[in-house]
């Protein structure tokens, strides 16, 4: 009997974390796209500057998001934003994951590079 509980409980737990895994997964959904930030490329140690993001599906609590880090963002339309990249952010060379979400939706990722 012990042993039918435990595995009835493992089945549940790994039950429970696909379920939350795949529940992730729709959420990056498609009604947040991004199709053009301007500028994608920047000199390693300039200053910071304003990044556009063009797309469709942005709300008023959209935020800009670089490599996981949110950025302070300005809701311009539904299809355009811009947020403020520190001087901190393109001290460096590197490639750099810019996505946006927008009601609890992650858009698509755009890549962006600093030189």
């Amino acid at each position: 009997m012990k042993l039918v509980c435990v595995l009835l409980l493992t089945v549940a737990s790994l039950g429970c974390g696909y379920g939350s895994m795949h529940n992730y997964n729709m959420m990056t959904g498609t009604s947040v796209q991004m199709s053009q930030i301007v500028p994608n490329t920047a000199t390693a140690g300039t200053a910071g500057f304003m990044l556009t993001v063009n797309g469709s599906g942005f709300s008023s609590n959209s935020v800009v998001y670089w490599n996981s880090m949110p950025l302070s963002t300005t809701f311009i339309s539904g299809n355009q934003l811009i947020a403020g990249v520190p001087a901190s952010e393109v001290a460096m060379p590197a490639t750099v994951q810019v996505y946006v979400n927008s009601n609890g939706m992650a858009s698509n990722m755009m890549k962006f590079t600093v030189n």
